[in-house]
């Protein structure tokens, strides 16, 4: 075999793009390259892809983070995201070359810019306090922020609010995201929102005069989480609501002539397992029309993953005649760019068992620029004509590729006990013999309402690397196969979904000879983590485990996550005062009596999803009664550990569950 395996450390290897953006005439765009650099940390940068000449050009330089780049409507100019003063802050560039000028100096930052229609203003979201003056914001130096943290750190925190604290932003302060206007023609910013909530920008009417947010303004915002639709007139100021209080909107934008607003969203019928929907509001009317009322799956980029950095656009968008509207869709292992007409007909642009991560559409050329990962190639972008002929623009990672060996993952499928069909997927080991026994590893995700599927994941390729059979599927509870398989395993944990995967190991082991019955192991992260759990603790048929970033304990946990209040009652129907026995009864804590399997237990330090001391709860009880187990804590990291982490914690995570797997298996 000429090309060699792939290692925990070519995470520094690849390189992540994200955001294409088209430019107005529709005859180039831009996109985002994400690397780690000698630093190790992370480093985004700006590429220009000139369609004519069908070449790209880097625009920013250095190891800074630049994103977010917007188009001036005329294209002449862009204005872009970057963090090379010390926070995220506004710049200016021309489009056709020059030094970029840095428009704001907010002290906590600036972000995620729009322009207005005709070009004379932006729209950006900025974290202030109440009585912040936006006219006067100034950045810090590195060392007055280190002071003021310093200050901070020698304060008591003084705790009144409900949703005190989140894994993205740790504790939470009086800042509250709002909405401000910078205008070219006096070089001035206005605030728009000042309400004491977090205000999220969705779009800018096409005559300039109203914006259109998202905010939970209700008095009771600490106990809800719902996330309404607004207006805002950019005159008088005043705030008209658009829905009724009861649901949660986001990616709202509207149509070209701003008499509708396309926007996904959902009513909670199935609290965190609700399916979204594509939703028409009518401006005038504020009545909602519900397109995908009958089409059965989940919007948006549902995908499980460990090499996609960066946002992208994933609907919904208007074409220019508003008789279309297109976003990318999850299905069966698969995302696809999908269009809708406004009778909610509905029709695949384009699906191909692979991971459509992010597109933009071109009103002039009626084409599309997709972004697209697949599981022998983490990202490229590629043209898709309005006659649907695609072809590839961008040959990213091409070195990296040529060098390392990628598998190309068998799909399997699976009839559970009860008759739901389970999707799945194996890879066989790096330099693969048929006539060879190789050890084998299931994967557990996330979520539970997440999904595996076509794309390029780098951990599964590592396995694979270190001569493991790989399975990863999608028991119920996972996105892509309609509501009532996502909604299954609410109130069912530890039971159906647990004989999904049994059943799924057991299809493998009778159907793929080459898999070493007695060396199998099982590892997964958040609810994988969970399942990793509470698999060891009802079978010894594991001979090695790895639990990641996991829960053992749902009466702890309902106190200590960020979610924990809520998703307890969503996932389970019940609080803690509800009926703590049944809790306790599906918690996996409960069973480590049971435990014979080597148990390695994955933490961050940091993690406010799931904290820490669920993790410590059970290191201490299985090495109190014994049993065989160690407990890795990773400093400074936070739920997003695999994802996005600090590259030199990914790498040695992934050095950890290897260690463990070749130790035992």
């Amino acid at each position: 075999m000429n090309k060699r395996p792939i290692t925990a450390k070519d995470l520094k290897n690849i390189e992540v793009c994200s955001d294409p953006q088209y430019s107005p005439r529709g005859n180039s765009y831009t996109y985002i390259s994400t690397t780690i650099n000698e630093n190790d940390d992370y480093q985004s940068n700006i590429f220009f892809y000139d369609l004519g000449s069908e070449e790209a050009k880097q625009w920013t330089f250095g190891s800074d983070k630049n994103s977010n780049l917007r188009f001036s409507p005329n294209g002449e100019k862009a204005v872009f995201q970057s963090n090379r003063s010390g926070l995220p802050q506004l710049w200016l560039i021309d489009t056709t070359g020059g030094e970029s000028r840095q428009l704001t100096t907010f002290k906590n930052g600036a972000v995620n810019p729009a322009w207005s229609k005709d070009g004379e203003y932006l729209l950006f979201s900025a974290s202030l306090d109440e009585f912040d003056d936006v006219q006067n914001q100034k950045e810090l130096s590195e060392e007055e922020r280190q002071k003021e943290n310093e200050a901070k750190s020698s304060q008591p925190l003084i705790v009144d609010r409900l949703k005190y604290k989140s894994d993205a932003k740790g504790f939470h302060d009086n800042k509250k995201t709002q909405i401000i206007l910078y205008s070219f023609e006096d070089d001035s910013f206005t605030q728009l929102t000042t309400e004491a909530t977090d205000h999220s920008f969705q779009d800018i009417s096409p005559d300039g005069r109203q914006i259109l947010f998202t905010a939970n303004l209700g008095e009771d915002s600490d106990y809800e989480l719902t996330s309404d639709l607004y207006t805002l007139d950019l005159q008088t100021k005043e705030i008209s609501k658009l829905s009724n209080g009861k649901s949660f909107y986001y990616s709202a934008s509207f149509s070209p002539s701003g008499k509708k607003i396309a926007c996904f969203g959902h009513d909670y019928e199935y609290s965190g397992a609700t399916l979204s929907e594509l939703y028409i509001f009518d401006t005038a009317t504020s009545e909602r029309t519900a397109l995908s009322k009958d089409w059965d799956m989940q919007l948006g980029d549902a995908m499980a993953g460990d090499t996609r950095l960066g946002e992208s656009e994933t609907g919904p968008v208007w074409s220019e005649d508003e008789n279309r509207i297109f976003f990318i869709a999850t299905e069966f292992g698969a995302t696809g760019l999908y269009q809708a007409t406004l009778n909610g007909n509905l029709s695949v642009l384009y699906k191909n068992d692979n991971h459509v991560f992010g597109f933009t559409y071109n009103y002039t050329t009626d084409s599309f620029i997709l972004g697209i990962s697949t599981p022998a190639n983490p990202c490229n972008f590629y043209k898709l004509e309005s006659d649907l002929k695609l072809s590839r623009l961008t040959n990213a990672n091409a070195d990296f590729l040529n060098e390392v060996a990628i598998g190309e993952p068998e799909t399997v499928t699976v009839t559970a006990e009860d008759g739901w069909e389970i999707q799945g997927w194996l890879l066989r080991p790096y330099g693969f013999e048929e006539d060879k026994k190789y050890p084998f590893i299931l994967e557990v995700h996330g979520g539970p309402h997440a999904m595996y599927g076509q794309t390029f994941f780098h951990e599964m390729q590592l396995l694979a690397a270190k001569g493991y059979v790989v399975l990863y599927t999608n028991p119920r509870g996972s996105h892509g196969y309609g509501q009532k398989f996502v909604d299954a395993v609410r109130h069912n944990y530890g039971k159906g979904d647990y004989t999904d995967l049994m059943t799924a190991v057991d299809h493998a082991l009778d159907n793929f000879d080459f898999i070493d019955k007695t060396r199998l192991g099982v590892t997964g992260g958040s609810y994988g983590g969970f399942m990793t759990n509470w698999i060891v603790g009802h079978t010894n048929r594991f001979k090695a485990a790895v639990t990641q970033r996991s829960i053992s304990n749902w009466l702890s946990f309902y106190g200590v996550s960020d979610i924990g209040f809520f998703f307890t009652k969503w996932e389970h129907g019940l609080n803690l005062l509800d009926d703590p026995a049944s809790l306790w009864d599906i918690s996996p804590l409960k069973y480590a009596e049971n435990v014979e399997t080597p148990l390695l237990i994955l933490h961050g330090e940091l993690d406010f999803r799931c904290p820490i001391e669920q993790g410590e709860q059970l290191f201490i009880t299985l090495k109190h009664l014994r049993k065989e187990v160690e407990f890795v804590r990773f400093p400074g990291a936070n739920h997003e550990l695999s994802r996005s982490g600090k590259p030199e914690m990914r790498i040695a995570r992934l050095e950890q569950i290897c260690r463990w797997f070749e130790k035992y298996l």
